[in-house]
C-alpha cells in the first residue's frame, strides 16, 4: 500500500476480553489492517479472526511502546493501515494519547473506535443499574492511588468516596486494605454492597457479591491481583424506583401525557418541567 497512500492508526476498543463484544465497526478496521497491534493477556485471541490472513500480527504485552511506535514510523513510510487494539475502551487508560500525539507528528490518520468499558460489562454480568433515581445518578470511574501511576491532588478514593454514589474502581484488587480503607474513611457504610469481578466475560470470569466491610476478606481469599473490577455504592442493592421519564403523566416531544396522570405525577411531587427524550 504505498504510491503515496496515508497510512493510518486506528485505535480499535475490544471490551473487557470476549470477542463477541467487538462493535461491528472495530471488526471492519480489523478486517482493513496491515499490521494488527494486540494485547494478548487482555484481549482473547477470537478477535484476531478478523484480521486478513496476510495481516502482520504483533502482540503488545511483549514488547515496549517504542516496539510499537516504530511500527507507526513504518506505517507512515510506507502507507501501511494499523489497528491497535485496546481492551475496554480506549479513553481509559489506555495509554491513547501519547500514541495519538506521535501519530499526528508523523502525518498519519488515526480514528478511535470506542469499546465497551469494563465497568459496564460488569454491571451487565451482575444485571445491576448503576444510576438508580433517588439512590444514586451519578457513576465515578477511578482507582486507587499510591500505584506506579501516581495521583493528582483531590483524586484520592476517599475524596471520591465523599459523595456516597456508584463508583467503578479500577486497577486496585493489589491493595484490597487501602482500598477498603479509603472507602470507609470516605463515608460508605461497612455494609455498602460491593460486586468484585475477576476477568469479566472470560471463561474464567469470576463475580463476588460482598460489602465494603468484607471487601479486603473476599479479595484475599480469592488470591485476587489483577484483572479484577469493583463496583460499589447503595445502587447495587436498591430496589428500582418508578421512572418519571416513562410515566403516562410526563410529556416529551414524540410523546404526549395523559391528563388524568399528570396530575397524579404532581400530586406525587413530581417535575412538571418536561425532561429530554430517550434517543
Amino acid at each position: 500500500m504505498t504510491g503515496g497512500t496515508v497510512g493510518k492508526v486506528t485505535f480499535v476498543g475490544a471490551g473487557p476480553g470476549a470477542a463477541d463484544l467487538l462493535t461491528f465497526r472495530a471488526a471492519r478496521a480489523i478486517a482493513a489492517a496491515d499490521t494488527v497491534v494486540w494485547a494478548a493477556s487482555l484481549v482473547q485471541r477470537e478477535v484476531l479472526e478478523h484480521a486478513r490472513e496476510d495481516a502482520r500480527i504483533v502482540d503488545s504485552s511483549l514488547v515496549p511502546m517504542e516496539d510499537v511506535l516504530a511500527l507507526y514510523e513504518e506505517a507512515a513510510r510506507d502507507g501501511l493501515r494499523v489497528a491497535r487494539i485496546h481492551s475496554g475502551d480506549p479513553s481509559l487508560w489506555g495509554a491513547v494519547q501519547e500514541q495519538l500525539e506521535r501519530c499526528r507528528a508523523l502525518g498519519l490518520e488515526t480514528e478511535i473506535v470506542p469499546g465497551v468499558s469494563s465497568f459496564s460489562a460488569v454491571a451487565a454480568i451482575a444485571q445491576r443499574e448503576l444510576t438508580v433515581p433517588e439512590v444514586a445518578q451519578s457513576v465515578i470511574l477511578t482507582r486507587l492511588g499510591g500505584g506506579r501511576t501516581p495521583m493528582p491532588p483531590g483524586e484520592e478514593v476517599r475524596e471520591f468516596a465523599r459523595h456516597g454514589t456508584t463508583m467503578a474502581v479500577f486497577l486496585s484488587a493489589a491493595r484490597s486494605g487501602q482500598l477498603a480503607a479509603e472507602l470507609l474513611e470516605g463515608g460508605y457504610p461497612q455494609e455498602t454492597p460491593v460486586v468484585v469481578a475477576h476477568q469479566a466475560t472470560w471463561p474464567e470470569e469470576l463475580v463476588l457479591h460482598c460489602t465494603v466491610g468484607t471487601l479486603e476478606a473476599t479479595v484475599k481469599a480469592h488470591r485476587l491481583w489483577k484483572h479484577t473490577l469493583f463496583l460499589v455504592g447503595p445502587a447495587l442493592g436498591a430496589e428500582g424506583t418508578r421512572s418519571h421519564l416513562y410515566h403516562p403523566g410526563h410529556f416529551h416531544t414524540f410523546r404526549k401525557a395523559d391528563r388524568r396522570a399528570r396530575r397524579t405525577l404532581r400530586t406525587d411531587g413530581a417535575s412538571a418541567a418536561p425532561l429530554p427524550a430517550e434517543s
